[in-house]
Formats: C-alpha cells, structure tokens, sequence
C-alpha cells in the first residue's frame, strides 16, 4: 500500500481506508449459507478460519451476494435445496448472471426424501450436490477443492498457467480446424448417405444432439449420428443394471461411466454406424466450433462428469475434449478396462498432451476402429 497517499487522504478517509481492506479480507473469507437455521455446523467453520453468513430466504442471499460481488467475493454458497427452488432456481440463475459469481463453489445440499434432478441442477451451473445423510467434512474438503479448481485452473492462475490451462493450444487448434475441414468436403456424400439411411429407417431426428462436459468442465452441444431409438435417454434407468462399470474394480467413482454391451436401445443400422465410427463424424462439426480437437479426452455427459469432480479423477478435465483419445486406442471396446483404469489414462493424456502424441495415437486409430464392439 502506497503509505504517502495515504496519509495525503483527509482524516474520514484515511480511517475508512484500512477498514475497506478488513471487509473485503472478510468478505473473501465469508461462507454463504442459504437455509433453515442453525442447520449450518458454525465451529467448523471457524475452525478454518472462515466466517459464516447464515440467510434463510433466496430475497437475503440475493441482495447479500450482489452487495458482496462488488467489491470482492464470498468464500463459497452452500443452499439447502428447497430453498433454492423458489423461483425456479433463481439464486443460480443470479449467479450465473454475474461472471464474477461463477467462479465461487456453489454446492447444493438435498434433504433426505427431497426429489431432486441431478442434472437440472449441473445444467444450471451448480458444482456438487449432497444428499443427507453426510458428513460435513466432506462437504468442506469438498469447498477447498472447488477453490484451487476453479481460481486456478478455470480463471488461468499466471503462476500454474503452464501447467493447468485448459485451452486448445494454438498450434492444435490450426490443426483440428485443417484436419475437420479437410474430413469434411471428402466424406460429405457419405456423410448425405448416412443421414438418409437413418431417416428411412426410423422415425426421429438424424442427429443425437447431447449436453457435454469438457475441458475444464465447459458444457457444449455434442454432435453425433443418432444410432438408438428416440426416447433412448429416458429408458437408461431400467438399463443400469446391465452397465458393465457398476460396481467393478476401481468403481470409487459410482458407475461414473457407463457401457452396456449389446444395447437393446441401438437399430440395426446403429450397431453398424457405432461398430464403424461413423456416428461419431459429426463431432467434426464439434471441433470446426472449437468445443472439441481431433484427438483429447473424451466429454461426457452431465450425470457422469458430475461423479469425477474429486481430485483424483477433475485432472481429465484439463485435456481438451477429443474425438478420439488415449483409452480408445489402448483398449477399443474391451471389457476388461476398469473406471480407474480409464481415468488413469485420460490424466496420463492431460499430463503429455502434444501435436507429436497426437499423431502417435491418430496412427493408432485406424487399426483400433477395425476392432469390433457392441457397446
């Protein structure tokens, strides 16, 4: 602090001065909580050092949050869940509003015999979610990681933005977009063909149109050939039992990913196009867009990118998001890949990610798709 303008301040302001500097210290160290009183465990957080702001209505965390976002930040909002239903998930609508507020853990808490949608809640911005009964112990490691995340990798920390930027590097983004664009002029009567083929054999859009998560959790539409019946989404439920990831080895996770072997949902023409690669030749779309690159990790969708947000399995999310990737060309379709095994690979690729290892694996894609599979 430049102490000579300081004391140049006329005597209201030198003593009101400091005391910005304590609110905003404060304020940053300020936990939000939106919920029934005395829900919220107060010792432990001063236990570490943080303040607790307790509001039992979604009009008080509205106007603490806006007063509070224009100087500084709070520390985290965690919300009792039927509190922020009132106005349809107004006080995240708020948050997302406000691009400062976006970077501020946002954790949602379900009561026990509450329905909840998981994936309205991840569509609409939040970051976890948990459903009593819990430990709070978890809910603040939870916090602590959500803070190194989002200040660190999602906002670009210069002291870690070598390490942990997860933007298309320049040279691979001139590469997807001369490769996709290439792809694309060549196989364009193939690609007509296809297209025909799916409406003549079933009635529904041609294209599997997805909500994804990628690098850096971005969320963006995933472009595929539809290969599966219309309503296909809506009959997984009844499906989980035959996922081939439930309750395998390394299943820490919950069933993050899931893969069913011969599908009941996929169409004659469906086993073929997805045997073949060929539902996959609209992410080329994807990646002319620049929410995908030809090679990367893959993205996923909402419910399973929900489950890998610990801080063994959020380093795959650094990578760009990709067609193909490294645990396609290890193990096309195999059965024998574990949920730790697969995440083991997509963070190895985070890790080493280059122009050379990309063609490397392209090399090795060709021979990987000649493999059959049924999943």
């Amino acid at each position: 602090m430049n102490t000579t303008h300081t004391m140049n301040m006329p005597r209201e302001q030198r003593s009101e001065a400091p005391r910005k500097v304590v609110d905003q210290a404060l304020a940053e160290r300020t936990l939000l909580y939106v919920g029934p009183a005395g829900v919220f465990p107060e010792d432990q957080t001063r236990s570490r050092g943080l303040e607790l702001k307790s509001v039992d209505s979604y009009i008080q965390a509205r106007h603490w949050l806006e007063k509070a976002s224009r100087s500084t930040l709070p520390y985290a909002i965690v919300c009792e869940l039927d509190w922020s239903r009132s106005g349809d998930f107004a006080l995240t609508e708020v948050i997302l509003r406000n691009p400062a507020l976006r970077r501020v853990p946002f954790i949602l808490i379900s009561p026990e015999g509450k329905p909840f949608d998981a994936r309205l809640a991840m569509e609409m911005g939040v970051d976890d979610v948990y459903r009593t009964p819990f430990a709070w112990e978890d809910v603040f490691q939870r916090i602590e990681f959500l803070q190194r995340f989002k200040r660190e990798l999602l906002l670009g920390n210069p002291a870690s933005e070598s390490r942990f930027d997860h933007r298309i590097p320049t040279s691979k983004r001139l590469f997807d977009i001369a490769v996709a664009g290439t792809l694309l002029l060549l196989i364009s009567p193939i690609l007509l063909l296809i297209a025909l083929a799916i409406k003549l054999e079933s009635k529904g859009p041609v294209f599997y149109i997805s909500k994804r998560a990628g690098s850096g959790y971005d969320v963006f539409d995933f472009y595929k050939f539809r290969s599966m019946r219309v309503g296909a989404d809506a009959e997984l439920k009844n499906l989980k039992h035959l996922n081939q990831y439930a309750g395998g080895e390394g299943d820490e996770e919950g069933a993050a990913f899931i893969k069913i072997e011969n599908d009941p949902r996929i169409t004659r023409l469906g086993k073929f196009i997805r045997n073949t690669s060929i539902d996959e030749l609209p992410q080329l779309l994807n990646v002319l867009k620049g929410d995908m690159s030809i090679v990367g990790n893959r993205p996923l969708p909402l419910y399973e990118a929900e489950m890998l947000t610990k801080d063994g399995s959020a380093g795959r999310f650094l990578a760009p998001a990709g067609i193909t990737g490294l645990w396609q060309v290890t193990k096309r379709g195999g059965n024998d890949m574990s949920i730790s095994e697969r995440i083991a690979l997509d963070i190895e690729y985070a890790r080493n990610f280059s122009v050379l290892y990309d063609f490397k694996i392209i090399l090795k894609t060709v021979p990987a798709l000649l493999q059959q599979s049924s999943v």
